[in-house]
């Protein structure tokens, strides 16, 4: 878990761009390798993508106009609902009856033509795997998959729905597109035909059962005329047959528009009754209105007293009849039609939108039907007093009259049925669907997908931006030192900083691990010149530094480095340095100048040894080093012992400088033993590992109750990560020398 201590550096250091730049170059390996791996995906996804090609089909629905009644009153409104309508278009488009239809037309094309290379959806993939024998996909799948594959859209503010295919083969996408658009507008003009359909089987039925009828009576009428030898009638008989069979056959022909309104009525109905239950129940009750039922049966009637009144009337005073009945009929309807809008507009108005067409045809199928039902009833009573007169006719003849008169009038009936049906059937024929395919889906010719360049693109933007974040990521939650900046946030005096370059680094090359004496004119040489001035600057006004202590926080972080090379500077600057390598853990300082750890100063303590037998003199002038000996099963006793005082100050009495190797603070006591013996401690922290909690606990515990401490010194810094303002010191100290120069130095 990162600290609140933690928390603070990461704010303070990303808080300008510099700090930005700094941390993107400091990582920008893994940024360049997290980046190409990126690019490298989207290559290949780009080059193994399958085309996509696009077909597209597009639809104009119109939604269905009503009567005079639907119109709005304002006309600004009068689009009011047609967003819904087109909503609920495109939801029968999505249908699953729909695409059922359009699977059956897919399979019967891919039987037809034989050509499986023209189709990819509706193609068995798994086709002879594990016995799989089906080429083509089954009609279940088919329709599944259609599901997911076309894209049913309307074009914002008009009134277009665009059905749009995709798929990898270019004929397959434009057959689905146009085959979706054939289905649809068979479907829709289907449900707008129904009820006109509905009337056609209807009168279908009706007119092959009076088709045999008529056979049936003439036939008999025949019959009976060989039989007794009549075959006339007289001109009264005959006129009243003309009559009382017309009449019987408006009653039957009313009789067959009473069972028409019915059936569509109830139909209707039940539709309603499944929306809306309420609204149903209210137009039952308007059914029996008795003002409504006595308005029909007096406009029935007389318009049967009316045919009556024609059928007997000479040719002048038919007109005089005609003017004067219609003149009635006409108030009567005037009277009805006014008290059925009062209805229409009750009703229609508190109708939900979704059922108002509904409603209205509901209403006006009601009134149809009282109509006819009124109109049936009239001519029942005009056919009933005619077959009175009938009945009055001489029983010699009476027989032969009624067989004529029922030719008569299922011919009669017949023949309107006839024209019925010939009217229903152009009736169906001519009623349009609300769908009109505007723009066929054509093959196109070049993929829609995937987008190549685009697809590479956004893999070189989306593997930077997981380079770029990584960095952040990683630099959030790093707990570690990285620059001299972190280290004086925290209000830490920085001694110095040792950079880091190219392979010197006691981890990769030991050679090296001396560097003011192997390489006096690199830049870690001047960082440690550097540390010996601000060294013997740091307390101006005191007595002078002669005992330094070198400590860490952790091991491994260069702290015997740092130890050898600030005693070679001080050597190198006519000092007399001695090393003292007082980590009795791990001791390292013999290492670095290839000699043996014992005899050290432990087996001096124990006067195993003399003084002179420890004291060893380096390749370097004025520098000579002691190593730790033997090591002691109590380190922090030996340290802290008055013999160790005596000991430094034999030392401080022979040189000038004495650095003390110590081990690291936080692990053991031994360092802050020592801190409070020496005139200087210094804290080597290594950029890129010491973590800042380590770091402070250290500084901590030198500054308890010890004035000796004077600085942190930051070791492995690495100029090259892009810290501007150190890097500009980097490349000052590591331009090329003159040829001059460095001859002079290689004598």
């Amino acid at each position: 878990m990162v600290n609140e201590n933690n928390f603070n550096r990461d704010f303070e250091a990303t808080t300008s761009l510099k700090d930005y730049i700094a941390l993107i170059r400091q990582n920008l390996t893994p940024i360049i390798l997290i980046t190409l791996s990126g690019l490298i995906v989207a290559i290949i996804y780009a080059i193994n993508a399958k085309d996509i090609y696009e077909a597209k089909t597009s639809l104009k629905l119109q939604k269905p106009q009503g009567s005079i009644l639907e119109a709005p009153i304002m006309p600004e409104f009068s689009d009011f609902g047609n967003d819904r309508f087109i909503a609920n278009e495109i939801e029968v488009l999505k249908s699953y009856s729909v695409r059922e239809i359009v699977a059956n037309s897919l399979i019967d094309t891919f039987k037809a033509i034989n050509e499986p290379d023209s189709f990819y959806m509706i193609i068995n993939h798994n086709f002879g795997q594990e016995g799989d024998t089906s080429l083509l996909r089954d009609k279940h799948s088919i329709i599944k998959l259609l599901k997911n594959k076309v894209s049913i859209e309307q074009k914002r503010g008009l009134d277009i729905v665009e059905i749009t295919v995709q798929s990898p083969s270019a004929f397959e996408a434009a057959l689905v597109a146009n085959d979706y658009a054939r289905a649809y507008m068979t479907l829709n003009l289907d449900f707008n035909r129904q009820q006109v359909t509905n009337v056609k089987n209807f009168l279908a039925k009706q007119r092959v059962e009076k088709q045999k009828e008529l056979l049936d009576a003439e036939m008999k009428l025949k019959n009976f005329q060989e039989q007794n030898g009549l075959f006339e009638l007289s001109d009264q008989a005959q006129a009243l047959i003309d009559q009382i069979s017309n009449f019987e056959a408006q009653k039957n022909s009313a009789k067959i528009d009473l069972e028409i309104s019915k059936n569509s009525l109830e139909q209707l109905k039940k539709e309603l009754k499944k929306q809306d239950p309420r609204l149903n129940a209210y137009l039952e009750s308007f059914s029996t209105e008795p003002y409504l039922k006595t308005l029909q049966e007096q406009i029935a009637e007389l318009e049967a007293r009316k045919d009556v009144a024609l059928a007997t009337a000479s040719s002048a005073e038919k007109t005089t009849l005609t003017v004067e009945y219609d003149k009635k009929i006409e108030n009567l309807k005037n009277k009805l039609n006014e008290k059925i809008k009062i209805y229409k507009a009750g009703i229609l108005a508190a109708s939900p939108e979704e059922i108002k067409d509904l409603t209205k045809k509901v209403l006006e199928e009601e009134i149809k039907y009282q109509a006819a039902k009124a109109s049936f009833a009239g001519l029942s009573k005009v056919v009933a007093e005619y077959e009175k007169k009938f009945n009055d006719l001489p029983k010699s003849t009476l027989e032969l009259a009624r067989l004529t008169r029922r030719v008569s009038m299922i011919e009669k009936l017949y023949l309107l049925v006839e024209e019925k049906y010939q009217e229903a059937l152009i009736n169906e024929q001519s009623t349009p669907g609300n769908v009109q395919i505007i723009d066929k889906a054509r093959r196109p010719f070049e993929p829609a997908k995937p987008n190549r360049k685009l697809i590479v693109i956004i893999g070189l933007i989306l593997g930077g931006g997981f380079g770029l974040g990584f960095a952040f990521v990683k630099n959030y939650f790093d707990n570690t030192v990285k620059t001299p900046d972190d280290i004086q946030n925290r209000n830490m005096n920085v001694l110095a900083w040792i950079p880091l370059i190219g392979g010197i680094d006691e981890k990769t090359n030991k050679e090296f691990e001396f560097i003011v004496a192997k390489r006096p004119d690199a830049i870690p040489s001047e960082a440690f010149r550097a540390l010996r001035t601000r060294i013997q600057f740091s307390k101006v006004g005191k007595d002078k530094i002669k005992t330094i202590l070198i400590t860490s926080s952790a091991p491994k972080e260069g702290k015997t480095t740092v130890t050898v090379n600030l005693a070679g500077s001080f050597a190198l600057a006519n000092k007399k340095t001695v090393i003292v390598d007082a980590d009795l853990r791990k001791p390292r300082v013999h290492n670095i100048f290839n000699a043996k750890r014992y005899p050290g100063f432990t087996d001096y303590f124990f006067g195993q040894v003399e003084l002179q037998e420890i004291i060893r003199k380096s390749n370097v002038d004025n520098l000579h080093y002691v190593t730790a000996g033997t090591i002691p099963p109590n380190p922090s006793e030996i340290l802290g012992s008055e013999q160790m005082e005596e000991f430094l100050g034999m030392l401080k009495k022979e040189y000038d400088i004495v650095i003390l190797d110590s081990p690291p603070i936080i692990a053991v006591t031994d360092s802050e033993i020592l801190s409070k013996m020496v005139d200087a401690s210094i804290l080597v922290v290594s950029a890129n590992q010491t973590e800042t909690d380590l770091m402070e606990k250290s500084v901590e515990i030198l500054s308890r109750d010890n004035d000796s401490f004077i600085g942190v010194l930051l070791n492995r810094f690495s100029y090259k990560s892009g810290y501007g303002s150190y890097y500009k010191y980097y490349y000052y100290y590591s331009r090329p020398r003159t040829t001059k120069t460095k001859k002079t130095l290689k004598t």
